[in-house]
Parts: C-alpha cells; sequence; structure tokens
C-alpha cells in the first residue's frame, strides 16, 4: 500500500488511476497540497504521489501487470507535467534506471528491475515529459547511493544495492530541493525494511 502523511491542508485526494490492473488503488495516491506563501501571496499548491510498481517476475502475470501500470503511471505524468507547477512523485518504482544504480548491473542484466524495457520507461519521464530525478541530480553522480539491499548474505554490508526508491519533480519543484539523502541505518540489525527511505529537503 500507499499513503501521504502531512500537516498541511489538502485540498483534494486523488487514489488509484482507474485501471483495472490488479492492485491499483493501493498503488498510487495523489494529494494536493497547500502551502502558505511567505510574502502574502496566495497559498502555493503542490500536488504529491505516493506510489509503488510491482516488483514484476519474468515469465509470469506479474511482469504483465507492472508493464501495464507502467502505461497509465506514464499517461498521468504526461498529464501533471503539461498542467505544470509544483509536482512530485515519491516511491518505489522497483525499476534501476543506470548503470550507477545498481551494484551488481553486468550480472542483472537480464533480471526483472533492470530490463530495457522497464528502464525506458524513466526514460521517458525524464526525457520526454521533462520529471526530475532528484536523488541522482542531489546524490551525486553514483553508483549510488542505494535505497534497496537483500536481506540475504552481506548485500546490506557490502552495500550491495539497488537505486529503486526515488522522488520525480517538476521542474519548478525540483528547483527548490536543497538536498538528497538516503536514510540507510547504521547496521544491518538496525533496518527496519529492506529499503531506506529518499529524504528530499525543499525550500518553498
Amino acid at each position: 500500500g500507499v499513503a501521504i502523511a502531512t500537516r498541511l491542508p489538502m485540498s483534494a485526494i486523488r487514489i488509484g488511476l482507474g485501471t483495472d490492473v490488479p492492485g491499483d488503488s493501493g498503488r498510487w495516491v495523489e494529494a494536493d497540497l497547500e502551502i502558505a506563501s511567505h510574502d502574502g501571496a496566495p497559498p502555493r499548491t503542490v500536488t504529491v504521489v505516493s506510489t509503488y510498481v510491482h516488483s514484476g517476475t519474468l515469465g509470469t502475470p506479474s511482469m504483465d501487470e507492472k508493464l501495464a501500470f507502467l502505461e497509465v503511471v506514464t499517461a498521468r505524468l504526461a498529464e501533471i507535467s503539461a498542467a505544470g507547477g509544483y509536482a512530485v512523485v515519491a516511491g518505489d518504482v522497483n525499476i534501476a534506471h543506470r548503470e550507477p544504480d545498481i551494484k551488481n548491473w553486468k550480472g542483472n542484466l537480464k533480471s526483472a528491475g533492470f530490463l530495457p524495457v522497464e528502464r525506458a520507461y524513466l526514460d521517458r519521464w525524464l526525457d520526454e515529459l521533462g520529471w526530475r530525478d532528484l536523488g541522482r541530480e542531489l546524490g551525486g553522480e553514483g553508483p549510488g547511493p542505494f535505497t534497496w539491499w537483500s536481506w540475504r548474505g552481506k548485500a546490506f554490508d557490502n552495500d550491495a544495492g539497488w537505486r529503486i526508491d526515488y522522488q520525480f519533480a517538476t521542474p519548478d519543484l525540483a528547483d527548490a530541493a536543497v538536498s538528497a539523502t538516503v536514510d540507510r541505518a547504521a547496521t544491518y540489525d538496525a533496518r527496519f525494511s529492506d529499503h531506506a527511505p529518499l529524504v528530499v529537503e525543499y525550500d518553498l
């Protein structure tokens, strides 16, 4: 499931993308937040999206569902970006975009989460629709910083991870982003999840 927690007033809430993809309503939620201006101007609206894209398994219906969901996500991202203004899409996209986003990229070229067909969606979001990847822009050229590590073996201790959790922002909001950090646990036994949250600070 997905959620948005905020102390700011919400002027609208939209759940799901209206598709017949299994789990749609639990994988996408939007809220329009109202942020007070410091100069007496009317409040600004920031559209915040929390999403959780299917992990997908090759040769199973879950991969078909993932690609179908990515299609409708792409259409919605096109609508949001065309409207202009402030918007951010945050969550587990279950795709490592490029080689610096996965420690063992050579060994995962045929793995779900790093397939060319999956990575091409992120290309479209960034190159065609104008969204900006704040984890990469503010986190350096990489490798990493990663946001997911398998529970198995020494993946966490060796930082053999994947960068699959993102904040994609429209250009206006991206310009207000000042920092992005991965809140990685200090030790393996201090982890509360196999993911670590990507935290972005904005100056609005």
